[in-house]
C-alpha cells in the first residue's frame, strides 16, 4: 500500500493586484511539514501540520497529510480521524478517500476499505492506484472475480501496473476459481517480467499439482527453494506431491525441513506423521501423537481431520481436529444467500456429490446404489469433481444417473447455485474431509438439505451439515454428543454393489509366496492404518500359531522393509510376512480365496476391505473402537450375522484369532455360516439397502417440508423390504 500526501499547495485567497504573492501562516507550516514528511522526520512534520491547522482549521489537506504521518508514527485510529476531518472539509478529494482506505485496511475493516476505494474511483475514474489497490484488497476478501477485473483496469490505465506481481496476483485469483489453464498463462507471465520471482514460482507449482502435472510441479517447487531455500510453504507443498507419487521417503524430508523452519506451520505435524505411517515409520510416534494430541486441545492446527483417524482412538480430538479444519477452510459462507426452497416434485431430487466417480472404494460401493434407487420417487443428479477419470467405473456412472455432471472446472459458487437451479432437495457428501474434496460447496449451501455419508468417517462439525449416515454400532446413543449432525440410523451402514465378481481363476497359494500347509492371516488394510499395537497383537499371534504367516497389502517397498524389522524386532521371523500388491478388482477378490482368516486394525477398522472378504467368504476378526472408523467393521459383521467375531479388547481380540486358528473344524463351520449368509444377509443386498436409504430420504424431506428441523431418526427394517422411520429428539 502508497501512502500519498500533498507536497504542493495553492492558497484559493487571491493578493491584490499591487501586492506580492505571499503566505498566511497555515500554509507556511503546512508546507513545512510536507518538507519534513519528506525527509521522514514524523515528530516535526506532525508538529507543523498541527500549527497549520491551529491557524487555518478548514485546511484540508493539512488534516489528510497529518493522517499519514500519524500513521507512520503507529497512531492508526488518530490517522483515521485525521482523514475523515480532511474529507468532511473536501468531499471530492480522492486521494483523502484513498489513504482512508488504507487506514480502514489496516484496522481489520475491508468493507469500509472498500467503500472508500469506491468513493476515490468515482471522483476519479482513472485513478489507477486506487483500481490496483482495490483489487489487493478483493484478493483479501476472496472476491477473486472482481479482484482480476481491478488488477486488468489498473493496467490498462497505467502500464507500470502490469507488473510481475500484478499477473502473479492474477493468477492466484484464477487459480481460486479453478481457472488452471488461465492460471498457469498469467503466472508464466509473471515470471517472464521477472525470473526470480519466487512466489510466483511456488504459485505455479500448485497450479501444475493441480493440473495433473506433478513431476513439472516439482520442478516449479525446486525452482522457488532455489530462490528461498527457507521458503517452508514451498518445502511443504512439494513433499505433498511427492506424497502423491508415493515418493514417501523424499516427502518426508522436505516436511522434516519444512518443520525446522517453521514448527508452527500450520497442520504439518499430522501430515508428516501421515506420510510416515504410509511407510511404517514408527519412530517417535508416541511423542507426535502426544503433540498432536495436545496441539488439538489448545484448538491449535496441528493436523487435516482425515490424517488422524488412523492415529486416534478418541472421538472427542476428532471432533475438535474438524471443527479446527472448517473454521480455517471451509467455514459457513453466505456469499450466496439464503437458500432458497426448491419448487415441490412428485420425486424427490437427489445430488450426490463426489471426486471419486472413478475406479475407487466410494464408487466401487455405491455403484449399484445409484443403478437400484427408485426413479419413480427420486430423480439422482451426480456433481462430481476430482481427478480426470477415463475408466469402466467412469463409465458405467454415467449411465447410473439421471444428470451426470462434470463441475470440475467450475467454483465452489457455481456447483452451489448449479445445484439450487436444478433445485436439489437433498445434497449427499461422499467425500467429506478426504482428498479432493469441496467442503465449501455444502458451506455455501447446495441444498436445504445436507448429508455427510461414506468417505469421510466422522463429524464435520459443521452447521451446513444436517444429517450423518450410521448405524447404531458405529454412533451408539451415548456417543451422539460426539457428533453435530443429526444421525440417520440405518439397519445396515455399509452400501454394497452386489455385482462384484470374483476372477475365476484362483492363485495358488504358491504364487502368492505362501508356504505349503501355512495357516493364512490376512490384513488387506491400507499399510497406513496399522498401528504398533494392533502389529505387537499380529507377532503375538504368529508366535503362538506354529506354521502361519500374515499376509499385508503393500505397495512400498520402505513399508516392507520397515515391517520386516519390527517384526524382527518382536522375535518374529521376517520372512512370516507376505507382501501382496494391487490388482485388478476381481483378481484382487479371488485372492481372499488364499487366506484363512482377516485380522482387522484399530482405531482406523477395514470397511471396505472387510466387505470385500466377507463377500469372498472369508470371516474377519475385528476389534471395536471408540470412534467412527474404529467401529465399522463391527457394524458389517453385525449385518452378515457374525457378531461373534467382534472382540472388544485387545488380549480377546489375539485370543479369537488364535483359537480359530487352531479349531479347524470351528473356522469351517464360520466359513460354512458366511458362505450361506453372504447371499441373503441385508449387508450384500443392494436393493435392499436402497429401500433403507430413500426411506431415510423420504422421512428427512417430509420433515423439511413441515419447516421442522433436522432431528435423528431410525429406519427400522420391515417385511417384504419395507421399512419405517422413527424420528427422536436428539440429546
Amino acid at each position: 500500500m502508497v501512502f500519498k500526501f500533498r507536497s504542493l499547495f495553492t492558497s484559493t485567497r487571491q493578493p491584490a493586484p499591487s501586492e506580492p504573492p505571499r503566505e498566511d501562516a497555515a500554509i507556511s507550516h503546512y508546507k513545512r511539514g510536507n518538507e519534513h514528511t519528506t525527509l521522514g522526520q514524523w515528530d516535526l512534520a506532525l508538529a507543523e501540520y498541527d500549527k497549520a491547522i491551529a491557524s487555518d482549521a478548514g485546511l484540508a489537506k493539512a488534516h489528510c497529510n497529518r493522517g499519514v504521518v500519524l500513521l507512520r508514527l503507529g497512531r492508526r485510529e488518530q490517522a483515521l480521524a485525521s482523514y475523515e476531518r480532511g474529507i468532511a472539509l473536501n468531499p471530492e478529494d480522492a486521494l483523502a478517500y484513498y489513504n482512508r482506505s488504507a487506514i480502514q485496511r489496516m484496522l481489520g475493516d475491508g468493507e469500509a476499505a472498500l467503500a472508500s476505494y469506491d468513493l476515490a474511483i468515482a471522483r476519479n475514474k482513472d485513478y489507477a492506484e486506487a483500481h490496483f489497490n482495490r483489487a489487493v484488497l478483493l484478493q483479501e476478501l476472496h472476491r477473486w472475480d472482481q479482484a482480476i477485473t481491478g488488477f486488468r483496469r489498473a493496467m490498462a490505465l497505467n502500464p507500470a501496473f502490469a507488473s510481475d506481481y500484478a499477473w502473479s496476483a492474477i493468477g492466484g485469483a484464477q487459480q481460486e476459481l479453478r481457472q488452471w489453464d488461465a492460471a498457469l498463462v498469467s503466472t508464466d507471465r509473471s515470471i517472464a517480467l521477472r525470473a526470480d520471482h519466487t512466489e510466483a514460482h511456488f504459485q505455479r507449482g500448485n497450479i501444475l499439482c493441480a493440473l495433473g502435472r506433478p513431476d513439472e510441479a516439482i520442478a516449479s517447487f525446486d525452482r522457488a527453494i532455489g530462490l528461498n531455500p527457507d521458503h517452508a510453504q514451498a518445502l511443504q507443498n512439494r513433499g505433498t506431491t511427492l506424497h502423491s507419487l508415493k515418493r514417501y521417503e523424499e516427502a518426508i524430508a522436505n516436511y522434516d525441513r519444512a518443520l525446522s523452519l517453521r514448527p508452527d506451520l500450520p497442520y504439518l505435524h499430522g501430515i508428516r506423521r501421515y506420510a510416515r505411517m504410509h511407510i511404517c515409520d514408527w519412530n517417535n510416534l508416541e511423542a507426535d501423537l502426544l503433540q498432536l494430541s495436545d496441539g488439538i486441545r489448545k484448538l491449535k492446527p496441528v493436523s487435516p481431520p482425515f490424517a488422524l483417524l488412523a492415529l486416534l482412538d478418541s472421538a472427542p480430538l476428532l471432533k475438535s481436529a474438524a471443527r479446527i479444519w472448517a473454521a480455517d477452510d471451509c467455514p459457513p459462507s453466505d456469499e450466496l444467500g439464503p437458500c432458497p426452497r426448491p419448487t415441490e416434485s412428485k420425486r424427490i431430487r437427489v445430488g450426490y456429490f463426489s471426486a471419486d466417480f472413478r475406479l475407487h472404494p466410494v464408487a466401487l460401493l455405491m455403484a449399484g446404489v445409484f443403478e437400484a434407487h427408485d426413479r419413480s420417487k427420486f430423480e439422482i443428479t451426480a456433481f462430481a469433481f476430482g481427478p480426470k477419470a477415463n475408466d469402466v467405473m467412469r463409465d458405467r456412472l454415467e449411465r447410473a444417473f439421471d444428470r451426470f455432471i462434470d463441475v470440475r472446472d467450475q467454483t465452489d459458487a457455481e456447483v452451489a447455485m448449479l445445484a439450487r437451479s436444478l433445485n436439489i432437495d437433498i445434497a449427499v457428501d461422499l467425500g467429506g474431509f478426504t482428498e479432493f474434496n469441496r467442503t465449501r460447496i455444502f458451506a455455501m449451501r447446495a441444498a436445504p438439505l445436507q448429508i455427510g455419508y461414506i468417505g469421510y468417517l466422522g463429524t464435520m462439525d459443521v452447521p451446513y451439515m444436517d444429517y450423518l449416515i450410521a448405524d447404531s454400532t458405529i454412533i451408539p446413543e451415548g456417543n451422539r454428543c460426539h457428533y453435530r449432525e443429526k444421525i440417520i440410523y440405518l439397519p445396515v451402514y455399509h452400501a454394497n454393489d452386489a455385482g462384484h465378481v470374483a476372477a475365476s481363476r484362483r492363485p495358488a497359494r504358491e504364487e502368492l509366496g505362501v508356504p505349503p500347509g501355512a495357516f493364512v492371516f490376512a490384513c488387506c488394510n491400507s499399510i497406513y492404518k496399522i498401528a504398533p499395537a494392533t502389529f505387537d497383537g499380529w507377532m503375538r499371534i504368529l508366535d503362538r500359531v506354529d506354521g502361519s504367516v500374515l499376509f499385508l497389502n503393500s505397495d512400498h517397498p520402505a513399508a516392507d522393509r520397515n515391517l520386516r524389522l519390527e517384526a524382527a524386532r518382536r522375535g518374529i521371523d521376517s520372512g512370516r510376512l507376505i507382501f501382496g500388491k494391487r490388482l485388478l478388482l476381481s483378481d484382487y477378490l479371488a485372492r481372499y480365496d488364499a487366506f484363512d482368516l482377516f485380522l482387522d486394525t484399530l482405531p482406523y477398522n477395514a470397511g471396505t476391505t472387510a466387505s470385500d472378504a466377507l463377500w469372498a467368504g472369508l470371516p474377519v476378526v475385528t476389534l471395536l473402537g471408540g470412534t467412527f472408523p474404529g467401529r465399522v467393521a463391527a457394524s458389517l459383521l453385525i449385518a452378515v450375522g457374525l457378531p461373534e467375531l467382534i472382540t472388544t479388547t485387545q488380549s480377546a481380540y489375539e485370543e479369537l484369532a488364535v483359537r480359530l486358528a487352531m479349531d479347524p473344524e470351528q473356522l469351517a463351520g464360520l466359513r460354512s455360516r458366511l458362505a450361506r449368509q453372504r447371499l441373503i444377509a441385508p449387508l450384500f443386498d443392494t436393493r435392499l439397502f436402497t429401500s433403507f436409504l430413500e426411506s431415510a430420504y423420504a422421512a428427512i424431506y417430509a420433515r423439511y417440508r413441515k419447516d421442522l428441523p433436522p432431528d435423528h431418526l431410525h429406519v427400522d427394517p420391515g417385511p417384504q423390504a419395507t421399512a419405517s422411520v422413527r424420528l427422536e429428539t436428539g440429546c
